[in-house]
């Protein structure tokens, strides 16, 4: 499956739909998912999800799909943007309702733009959060100034029980720059334990 974790845009779908039409050409087994980032509340969220799902894409909001893949059984959850619900009351971050109906699969991964969903997402009892945001710290003095509002800016960490995947991402925000945050797609193969 394609997850794609928020910020894919920054400006309306009337100036920048088009740059989307790519994207459903992306193909896997189970489908191209995407949970909200800030700045697509800033960009008109709601005309956004509908760009997205005319081009095939499962947004998900603080929803969750089961996946089936051979004998496994996995909840796949995304949760809105940490901030969403300031801009949109009905699109406040809810992991629990996120996993509703999803508690007993064989495992449960979380969506979620910023990384410090982990720490409602862990208590919720997702196994593991993939998320963005960060951008990795994209260029000094901002790689070291991220870890003032997250506590996990790249790659994989453990919070209680939850791993949390944080991509650098392919982007940038402000100035068209990156130093010493490459971009990234990510590759995760989930295996079981035996």
């Amino acid at each position: 499956m394609v997850a794609i974790t928020g910020d894919l845009v920054d400006g309306p779908v009337s100036k920048l739909g088009h740059h989307i039409t790519p994207l459903a050409d992306l193909k896997s087994k189970h489908g191209t998912f995407f949970v909200t980032g800030n700045h697509e509340y800033y960009s008109g969220v709601l005309s956004w999800i509908r760009e997205l799902e005319k081009h095939g894409i499962r947004v998900l909001l603080n929803e969750n799909k089961i996946l089936e893949h051979g004998k496994a059984s996995l909840t796949l959850a995304g949760v809105t943007d940490l901030k969403a619900g300031t801009i949109l009351e009905e699109h406040k971050t809810d992991p629990y309702r996120a996993m509703k109906g999803g508690e007993k699969t064989d495992y449960k991964i979380l969506l979620a733009h910023q990384p410090n969903s982990v720490f409602e997402g862990a208590e919720a009892g997702f196994d593991l959060q993939l998320s963005g945001h960060t951008h990795g710290g994209q260029y000094f003095p901002g790689n070291l100034l991220i870890y003032l509002a997250q506590k996990f800016v790249a790659g994989l960490h453990k919070h209680k029980d939850t791993w949390i995947y944080v991509s650098r991402g392919t982007g940038y925000w402000g100035p068209p720059i990156r130093l010493g945050a490459p971009s990234e797609i990510s590759v995760i193969q989930l295996k079981k334990n035996s």
